[in-house]
């Protein structure tokens, strides 16, 4: 079944949660989101990272976190009541190009964890 509405419900406030935490580079915030395995990927702009602790060594890394920014556009899809996807389009402030960030959650005995995330910047529109 398609976009169970408390499903959706329950992961769009992860999603804002995570948006906050990403603005405000909250580290054990975003630390906490992500599945803690080897299994886990996430495709930066710059940067492939594989497994929870690659992740979470680039996210300390990162000076300042990411750039701040606002969100265009945001569709949830829940697969069923134990897996959902996020993609959402973004704007970084000052900025011209627009992103795209897609995230795939799954329910864990921990709660809800952010299996694979991809984040992208189209060409210039400008």
């Amino acid at each position: 079944m398609l976009n169970d509405p408390q499903t959706v419900a329950e992961v769009t406030a992860l999603s804002d949660r995570y948006e906050k935490a990403l603005g405000e580079n909250d580290l054990p915030i975003l630390d906490a989101l992500f599945y803690d395995g080897p299994e886990t990927v996430r495709y930066g702009v710059g940067e492939n990272l594989y497994g929870f602790d690659e992740i979470q060594a680039f996210r300390k890394r990162r000076p300042g976190g990411s750039p701040p920014r606002d969100v265009l556009r945001r569709v949830v899809t829940a697969i069923g009541t134990d897996v959902a996807v996020v993609d959402l389009e973004f704007r970084r402030k000052g900025g011209t190009k627009t992103g795209r960030q897609s995230q795939t959650w799954f329910r864990t005995p921990q709660g809800w964890k952010i299996l694979a995330a991809h984040v992208s910047l189209m060409a210039d529109m400008s």
